[in-house]
C-alpha cells in the first residue's frame, strides 16, 4: 500500500480524504494556496506545500506545482478530490509520465466520458438508454433551428465540454433556439475553452438520478445503487438522497446494470457515477458520466456501508475488488444538504466572509438516527470569494426515508452560523414541506414550490405547537422569577 499520497484539492474533499488516509496508516501531504494557508487541511496534514496564489490558476489548476511537490515530499500518488485536475486526462497522463499514481481513472476513460458528444456514442454502442437528440456537433443557429425542429421541442442546448450546471439552455420554440444558440456557445467558450454545442430533447418534470459505479483494474465492476439529485437550484444540487423515492427494484436492477455496462465498455477502473435523466414514468435516460468522486458520496457510504475513498486508494494500488455485486445492498436512508454561504432571502446571492459562530450538530449517532458533517472549516475561518461557497455537506441516516428527514430537520435547527448568510433556513423549509416529504420531485422543485424566491414560510401546525410550549415555558419561568421580588416589595 502507498506510504504517503498528496491531495490536490482544498477544503471539505481534503479534509475527508485526509480522514481516510489516517484510519489506512498513510501519510498526507496537502497542497495549498494563499488564501487556505491557515485551513483546516493544512493543519491536519502531515505535510502541507505552498503552490501560489488565491486564484485556482495559479495553485491548484496547475500540474507542474502539483508534481514539484510531489517530488519534494516523495508522495507515491495524488488524490484529486472533485474539482480543479480531477478530470483533466492531461493531468493523469503527467503523472503516469512522472511514475506517480492518480488516484482515479485511467486517462482513456477520463476522456471517453469528458466529451458529452462521444460520451452518449460510447453509451449507446453499451446499449445504454439515451436522450433522442442529435449526438453531434451543431455547426450554427439554422442547423441548431433544424435539428430542435426535428427532435421536437422543447430541447436542450448543451456544450459538449460543459460541466457544474454550465452551458446548458432549455429552448422551447425557435425564437429560444435563436437566442440561445449564441448563448450558450459563448459561455462554453468561455468557461471551457470548447464551444462544441450538442442538442437534445428535453424531458419535462425530470428527476436526476445518478448511479454510483466502481471498478478495479482488473476487469472487475459494481454499482453502488441510485442518489437522487433532483433539487437542484440553476442546475445545481442542493439536496441529495439515497436510495430513489422514484425506483421500484426492477427499475433500480436496470439502471444499474446499464451503468455497469458504461463503466466496462472504458475499461473503468475507480470511482464514478453514471447520470440519467428520468420521467415520472420511471423511464431514464443517459446524460453523461463523471469521472471522480462526486460531492454527495457520503448518502452511498451511509446506506452500503463501503468507504469510496478508501476504495479509490486501494483500486489505484492495484488491489481487486474485495466484494462483488451480491455482496451490496441498501441499508436504510439517507439525505445531504449542502450548506452554502449565500443568502436565500436575497436570491441566494454568494455571501462571503468570516464565520464568527459555526457550530454544527455532533456528529454519530442521534437516536436511531445517525449524523455525519463533512467540513473543511472552523469557527473563526473565512469563505473566501476564490473558490466554492460550500461550507458544509450535512447528512443524515435512517432507518427509512421519513426518519432520515426527520433526523435533518432536527439537524439543521441544531446547525447555527453566523458571521455570514447561508442557506439553512430554506434547507429546513424544504424538509418540512408535504411535497418533499412525499417524494413527489423534479429538478423543477425549486423554480415550482419558491417562484417569487424564498421569503420564508409559514410554520408548520408541530412548529405552531412547539412555538406555543417554548412561550409557555418562558411565561412560567418569568413569572416564577417575579413572585418572591413581589413578596419583598410588600
Amino acid at each position: 500500500m502507498f506510504s504517503k499520497i498528496l491531495i490536490a484539492n482544498r477544503g471539505e474533499i481534503a479534509v475527508r480524504i485526509i480522514k481516510t488516509c489516517r484510519r489506512m496508516g498513510i501519510a498526507t501531504v496537502v497542497v495549498y494556496s494563499e488564501a487556505d494557508a491557515d485551513s483546516m487541511a493544512v493543519e491536519m496534514a502531515d505535510e502541507s506545500v505552498f503552490i501560489g496564489g488565491a486564484p485556482a490558476a495559479e495553485s491548484y489548476l496547475v500540474a507542474d506545482k502539483i508534481v514539484a511537490a510531489c517530488r519534494a515530499t516523495g508522495a507515491q500518488a495524488v488524490h484529486p478530490g472533485f474539482g480543479f485536475l480531477s478530470e483533466n486526462a492531461g493531468f493523469a497522463k503527467r503523472l503516469a509520465d512522472e511514475g506517480i499514481v492518480f488516484i482515479g481513472p485511467n486517462p482513456r476513460a477520463i476522456e471517453a466520458m469528458g466529451d458529452k458528444i462521444e460520451s452518449k456514442k460510447f453509451a449507446a454502442k453499451a446499449g445504454v438508454s439515451t436522450v433522442p437528440g442529435h449526438v453531434g456537433e451543431i455547426d450554427d443557429v439554422p442547423h441548431a433551428l433544424k435539428i430542435a425542429g426535428e427532435v421536437g421541442y422543447p430541447v436542450m442546448i448543451k456544450a459538449s465540454a460543459g460541466g457544474g450546471g454550465k452551458g446548458i439552455r432549455v429552448a422551447w420554440n425557435e425564437k429560444d433556439v435563436e437566442e440561445g444558440f449564441p448563448a450558450v456557445r459563448a459561455e462554453a467558450k468561455a468557461s471551457f475553452g470548447d464551444d462544441r454545442i450538442f442538442i437534445e430533447k428535453f424531458i419535462e418534470s425530470p428527476r436526476h438520478i445518478e448511479i454510483q459505479v466502481l471498478g478495479d483494474k482488473h476487469g472487475h465492476v459494481v454499482h453502488l445503487f441510485e442518489r437522487e439529485c433532483s433539487i437542484q437550484r440553476r442546475n445545481q444540487k442542493v439536496i441529495e438522497e439515497a436510495p430513489s423515492p422514484l425506483l421500484d427494484e426492477a427499475t433500480r436492477a436496470a439502471m444499474g446494470a446499464q451503468a455497469v455496462a458504461l463503466a466496462q465498455a472504458v475499461d473503468y477502473d475507480s470511482a464514478g457515477t453514471v447520470e440519467f435523466v428520468a420521467g415520472q414514468d420511471k423511464s431514464f435516460y443517459f446524460l453523461e458520466m463523471n469521472t471522480r468522486l462526486q460531492v454527495e458520496h457520503p448518502v452511498t457510504e451511509l446506506i452500503t456501508g463501503v468507504d469510496l475513498v478508501e476504495q479509490m486508494i486501494r483500486v489505484a494500488y492495484g488491489e481487486k475488488l474485495g466484494f462483488q455485486q451480491s455482496d451490496l445492498s441498501i441499508n436504510g436512508w439517507a439525505i445531504e444538504s449542502r450548506i452554502y454561504a449565500e443568502d436565500p432571502y436575497r436570491g441566494f446571492l454568494p455571501s462571503i466572509g468570516r464565520l464568527v459562530r459555526y457550530s454544527p450538530p455532533h456528529e454519530g449517532d442521534a437516536g436511531a438516527a445517525k449524523i455525519r458533517n463533512d467540513a473543511g472549516v472552523r469557527e473563526g475561518d473565512e469563505i473566501s470569494m476564490f473558490y466554492d461557497p460550500m461550507i458544509s455537506k450535512l447528512s443524515t441516516w435512517g432507518p427509512d426515508r421519513t426518519s432520515a428527514i426527520a433526523a435533518m430537520g432536527r439537524a439543521l435547527e441544531d446547525f447555527h452560523i453566523e458571521g455570514l448568510g447561508q442557506n439553512i433556513p430554506f434547507l429546513a423549509a424544504v424538509m418540512d414541506q408535504e411535497r418533499f416529504v412525499s417524494g413527489k420531485l423534479s429538478t423543477n422543485y425549486i423554480k415550482d414550490e419558491f417562484p417569487d424566491g424564498f421569503h420564508g414560510v409559514e410554520p408548520t401546525p408541530f412548529q405552531r405547537d412547539l412555538m406555543a410550549a417554548a412561550a409557555c415555558a418562558m411565561h412560567r419561568r418569568l413569572t416564577a422569577r417575579s413572585a418572591p421580588q413581589l413578596v419583598r416589595d410588600e
